[in-house]
Formats: structure tokens, C-alpha cells, sequence
């Protein structure tokens, strides 16, 4: 039986070895996530969704639109999280976005089945956002918004995030055929599963 946190036992901090590997491990699991994704010509959640739609739309390379897309989120952020947070998830992003970019110099899919891919890609995709987050960082854009709610209202993350992400899934209905939206719909649910069941406040001693 697992058992509850000491009541007045301070978390310890992380080092800024431990913030680093976190930031790096996980951001390269969110890419090897988008990799899966692009290769099934399905997108996710948040941001990373926009910037999927953005690349199917104008062929632009997906790696710079991840970031860019991320930038106005950066103000909102440093106002109501911090710039500790606000700095962390800049190195996030713009790990993500040279992961993207640099990966398919080194791996490629030869079979990847869309199903297994929306499943394993969301499954991935969220333990390396949980790892983001519990380093105090997140992937920008609706993420930071998310975190806020759940520091502010106590909402949870994860449910926050799925929010979001229907929505934007029911914008690609317009813009995508119908079977590459639902398995999108599927990998989001895999995703924000993760978030939600791992990223309970009071659940984790570190920060």
C-alpha cells in the first residue's frame, strides 16, 4: 500500500544535473513522440498539434514551427510562473525543436502501423511531458496554461490539456480525412492518460 507524503517533511530540490538530464531525456521522448506522429501523418495536442497542422498546410519545416509557435506564450508565462519556470521550458522547446530536426539524421521508420503509432507515440510523448513537468518546465504554449490552472484553480494538468486538445482536433475534422483525426483523437487520449494519472499534486516529493 503506498503511503502518503510525511506531513512536514520538505521536498528536496532538484540539482541542476538532475534539471538538465530531465530537460534533455525528456524533450528527446517527446521528439521520438512527433517523429512517430509525422510518420503516420497523424498530429497531437496544444501547440505541437498547431504546428503539425502548420506543416501539413505550408510544408514548413516542423522542427523551427514547433518553436516558433511557442514564443508569444513566453510573456504569460514570466508573468504568472516565473522566470525559473519561463527559461526552463525555452530550453524545452528549443531542445524539441533541434531533436526534431536532428533525429531523422540518425533513425527512420521503415514499418510503424498508425494505430501502434498514435498508441506508443502518446504513451511516449506524455512521460516525457510528466518528466518536463516535474522538473518544473513544461512544452510551452497551452502547456504553461495548463500548469497555471492547476497551481491556481488546483484543475489537473492532464484533464486541462485534453480539453484543449479536442478542441483542436475538432478543428483538423476540416482540415484532415476523418480516419488520421481519430487516431490523432487516440494518441491524445494515450498522451493526456499519462498526464493526468502521474501528475497529482501531493503525489510527487520533488520539484
Amino acid at each position: 500500500m503506498s503511503q502518503p507524503p510525511l506531513a512536514g517533511v520538505a521536498a528536496a530540490p532538484h540539482s541542476h544535473f538532475e534539471d538538465a538530464q530531465g530537460l534533455l531525456v525528456g524533450s528527446l521522448f517527446v521528439a521520438l513522440a512527433v517523429l512517430m506522429f509525422q510518420h503516420a501523418q497523424l498530429l497531437t495536442g496544444g501547440t505541437t498539434g498547431l504546428a503539425f497542422l502548420l506543416h501539413y498546410a505550408l510544408t514548413w519545416p516542423l522542427g523551427w514551427l514547433l518553436f516558433v509557435v511557442n514564443l508569444p506564450f513566453y510573456v504569460f508565462a514570466w508573468l504568472t510562473l516565473g522566470p525559473v519556470f519561463t527559461l526552463k521550458t525555452f530550453a524545452a522547446v528549443a531542445l524539441l525543436a533541434l531533436w526534431v530536426q536532428w533525429l531523422p539524421l540518425w533513425l527512420g521508420f521503415e514499418r510503424l502501423h498508425p494505430v501502434l503509432a498514435a498508441v506508443l507515440a502518446g504513451l511516449l510523448a506524455g512521460t516525457g511531458i510528466l518528466m518536463l513537468l516535474r522538473h518544473h518546465a513544461s512544452l510551452g504554449g497551452l502547456g504553461i496554461l495548463a500548469v497555471y490552472l492547476q497551481k491556481r484553480l488546483g484543475w489537473r494538468a492532464g484533464v486541462v490539456q485534453m480539453g484543449f486538445d479536442a478542441l483542436l482536433l475538432l478543428v483538423a475534422f476540416t482540415l484532415l480525412p476523418p480516419k488520421q483525426v481519430l487516431l490523432s483523437l487516440l494518441g491524445a487520449l494515450a498522451l493526456n492518460m499519462v498526464i493526468a494519472v502521474n501528475h497529482r499534486a501531493g503525489r510527487y516529493m520533488g520539484v
